[in-house]
């Protein structure tokens, strides 16, 4: 068995489905979708942003979509 094993081959079998199903869907004159199209970039580096600065943006969307925070009421 040659290829890669675990999570990487099941990205890339899901990029070759997401395909297939973009494909069967375009309209005519319309180019066809490439599995790599649909594969993650994990090597894209982390966000830049601290736990903190993470923790106080999802506060702020937790709030504005009418929310609580759970944690406080321990």
């Amino acid at each position: 068995m040659t290829g890669p094993l675990g999570g990487e081959r099941l990205d890339v079998l899901n990029a070759i489905l997401a395909a297939t199903v973009a494909n069967t869907a375009r309209g005519k004159g319309q180019s066809a979708r490439e599995p790599r199209e649909f594969l993650p970039r994990w090597e894209q580096g982390t966000s830049g942003q601290s736990t903190e600065q993470m923790i106080a943006t999802v506060k702020t969307l937790t709030v504005q979509m009418g929310g609580t925070d759970l944690r406080e009421a321990r």
